[in-house]
């Protein structure tokens, strides 16, 4: 026996040897330049994962740790199960959310899904999870930021804490919006939980979202792609961009951005290609109609046939000791079930709902970025997105040094077609269509189509969504892949894919607008030909369509006003833009929304032959005139209840603040036909930014490599004590950018730090 000991201990020592040998499992050198920026090479990719999870912890450590909490379903231990959360885009009580995570986050299914990934993937998730609690070991419990310390819910990760943050990741723009109505379905006579406020987006109306140009050598002064990126996305929480640059030598040297707990570039460029998102108008989920048992409501008809729903019951753990709150919840061979009255989603005695969405368990974008991050050309990205489908909710706009430009549409989508939608109908599909799509429950016919060879089982082919690929540009607004190019519409596909021929949004008609008079020379800029610094004053314009089509008529029909005299002159002066120093536009942003419910606005009505130009012509004489005026008299008393002048700076009106420090933000809502989007919430004497421009690049090359600007408009760090908290933001209220270092002589001059070495 003791022969035997000792055996093992020279076995063991001799394995601990090699170990040492072999060197640290993860390592990474980490360099800041310019605005806290980090630039993190290592040999492989466990050593990328460590340093973005390292980094990353120290700008946005206490953030993070509250999302892992999040996904874990102990928001209501930790904050108290009253509060509220961010749950994709909507707020939702902290006991809801943490049902509907702990319903939704099947860990045995996403360890098998990782298992099946390739190692690139797999490695790069456990140096992130290393690099995080290395963080934590060297800052001890004092050396916590203030925001955090001391707190239960900061503590070391496992990789089961990263597989739950991407999952809700992808579920972040589709069933994400549901949540709320997963936690609400219940039997009748059941116990409900509290009706949530569930909404679904309208994409015909939505106003946020982002700004995808991608312009070909033939419209561009070196002849070379050139790239604008501006996605819309909040500036608070865990969707903030953070900017890295990651280099394998050899294998991958790319820099952009990812939102939390993304171990790599989600968005930006290499040397030879740029690219962006916006979030796409196809749906990702679908809902089923059921026709339920009448022996037993949590049984539906299947094909004439009774099939039992699955139920789970969970377990939320509760502040001071108190019992736990359990919760049962039920699904379909469909999906979970769902109930939102407000959308005529009930389950009744004769009648339920349950939903699937393709983005469950797409464990396939770490994959798909990877490949894109990799690729040398436009064809190289089409590649990695329509063979791992793993895109999750976004469209992909990108250029390469050759000249081409690329709008994919390619992601995660049901396999249903336009066929199946309209023979699969029910009642209730006409009340949600634009939405979502209501399929029939009751027939298995109905269900999603699975064609052989598509990555997952399902899934709407690569061949059969929208792929732009040319030589002079291609633009997306968050509308459909319809019209991405104004010459070219693309040829109607399935209705899951987004609405076709009809109405485009302001913004996107002021996006194709602009573009148009670039090209021929009447925007006021030099020549017909695009390169960085017009792309760069095309986006931050803070141009109104809006106001471009109603001031002239409405200036006319205020002229003799008395009692709108002082804001018709406000208006008159006012130079229809939203920079930081533009007068009056507080007060038209006022009355524009308030009139835009005004039916028959437009003498010149939608004509799908001409979607760029129309509809157009206010109408302002009768009944229109008169609830214009009163409009206008509405805002300019609005404004005065604020204590807010009618010429008032648009940059006194909305700011950020950083510490003491105010910050005027330029850019509006989307809606008034504003490119560069700030969707804001009112504060005491105005308005701050919410969800908007966020990290803004402008990428083109010369013979070296990339040439790239950018700018982050609410900076590095979530951390006040932090010197990047707002540097970025200034530079933003500035519209100043950053030329981004990205050869080694660059980042060495640009250099803010000397390079730290980690390893472990």
């Amino acid at each position: 026996m003791r022969k035997l000991a000792l055996i093992a201990l020279l076995l063991a020592g001799a394995s601990s040897s090699a170990a040492l040998a072999k060197g640290p499992s993860y390592s990474a050198a980490i360099v800041r330049t310019s605005y806290g920026i980090p630039h993190i090479t290592a040999s492989n990719w466990r050593g990328i994962g460590y340093g973005v999870g390292y980094a990353y912890a120290q700008d946005n450590l206490c953030m993070l740790a509250e999302e892992f909490a999040t996904v874990a379903g102990e928001r209501s231990l930790h904050f108290g199960p009253k509060e509220t959360a961010v749950l994709g885009f909507e707020k939702i009580d902290n006991l809801s959310s943490d049902t509907f995570f702990r319903s939704a986050m099947d860990l045995p299914k996403l360890r098998r899904g990782i298992a099946t990934q390739g190692v690139q993937e797999r490695q790069v998730i456990a140096g992130y999870v290393a690099g995080y609690n290395r963080l934590l070991r060297e800052l001890g419990p004092a050396g916590v930021p203030a925001e955090c310390r001391g707190k239960a819910w900061v503590h070391p990760i496992t990789t089961d804490d990263m597989l739950r943050l991407t999952e809700k990741q992808v579920l972040l723009a589709s069933s994400l919006a549901l949540a709320g109505a997963v936690v609400n379905a219940a039997p009748p006579g059941a116990t409900q939980a509290a009706d949530q406020t569930v909404t679904l987006p309208d994409q015909e109306k939505i106003g946020i979202g982002s700004n995808g140009w991608a312009f070909g050598g033939d419209v561009t002064e070196s002849g070379r792609g050139v790239l604008i990126g501006n996605p819309h996305f909040p500036w608070n929480g865990p969707a903030r961009f953070w900017e890295m640059h990651l280099t394998i030598p050899g294998v991958y040297d790319v820099m952009g951005v990812g939102i939390a707990g993304t171990p790599i570039v989600s968005l930006g460029f290499n040397k030879d290609i740029g690219w962006t998102h916006t979030v796409t108008a196809a749906q990702h989920f679908t809902l089923f109609e059921l026709a339920v048992d009448p022996a037993d409501p949590t049984s539906y008809i299947v094909d004439g046939k009774s099939e039992k729903m699955t139920a789970k019951t969970i377990s939320i753990p509760m502040p001071g000791g108190a019992a736990p709150v359990t919760r049962t919840l039920y699904s379909s061979r469909f999906g979970p079930m769902v109930a939102a009255p407000a959308l005529l989603l009930s389950w009744s005695k004769t009648k339920a709902f349950s939903m699937r969405d393709a983005n469950a368990g797409n464990q396939r974008g770490l994959a798909a970025w990877i490949a894109i991050g990799k690729a040398k050309s436009v064809a190289d990205i089409k590649a990695a997105v329509s063979t791992t489908l793993g895109i999750p909710w976004v469209n992909t706009i990108a250029v390469d040094r050759m000249g081409n430009a690329l709008h994919a549409d390619v992601t995660a989508v049901p396999n249903v077609s336009a066929a199946k939608a309209k023979d699969c109908a029910t009642p209730a599909s006409a009340l949600l269509a634009g939405r979502v799509v209501l399929l029939d429950g009751k027939r298995s016919a109905c269900d999603w189509d699975n064609t052989p060879g598509t990555a997952a089982p399902r899934l709407l082919p690569a061949g059969d969504q929208a792929v732009w690929e040319r030589r002079d540009y291609l633009a997306n607004s968050n509308d459909s892949y319809w019209l991405s190019n104004a010459s070219a519409p693309y040829q109607q596909l399935s209705p899951i894919l987004g609405a076709w021929g009809t109405m485009r949004t302001p913004r996107t008609r002021s996006g194709l607008t602009e573009i148009a008079r670039r090209l021929a020379g009447t925007d006021g800029l030099a020549g017909t030909k695009i390169d960085l610094p017009r792309a760069e004053a095309m986006a931050f314009a803070n141009k109104s369509l809006v106001a471009e089509l109603v001031v002239d008529k409405l200036l006319v029909l205020c002229a003799d006003k008395a009692e709108v005299a002082a804001a018709c002159d406000a208006l008159g002066k006012w130079d229809r833009r939203y920079d930081v120093d533009s007068r009056g536009a507080y007060l038209f942003a006022t009355f524009a929304a308030s009139i835009r419910a005004i039916p028959n606005l437009w003498a010149t009505k939608f004509d799908v032959s001409d979607p760029v130009n129309t509809p157009r012509d206010l109408i302002t004489d009768g009944d229109n005139g008169t609830k214009m005026i009163a409009a206008l008299a509405k805002a300019a008393a609005t404004l005065a209840s604020e204590g807010i002048a009618l010429d008032a700076r648009w940059g006194d009106v909305q700011f950020a603040k950083r510490g003491d420090q105010r910050i005027a933000i330029h850019g509006a809502d989307g809606a008034l036909g504003v490119l560069n989007v700030q969707m804001a919430q009112k504060v005491p004497t105005g308005i701050t930014p919410v969800h908007g421009s966020s990290y803004v690049q402008a990428v083109t090359f010369d013979e070296a490599g990339p040439v790239v600007d950018a700018v982050l408009s609410y900076s590095q760090s979530t951390n006040p004590a932090s010197p990047h908290f707002g540097d970025q933001t200034l530079l933003y209220s500035a519209k100043r950018w950053v030329r981004l270092p990205f050869s080694k002589a660059q980042i060495a001059a640009d250099a803010i730090s000397a390079p730290v070495q980690i390893s472990e």
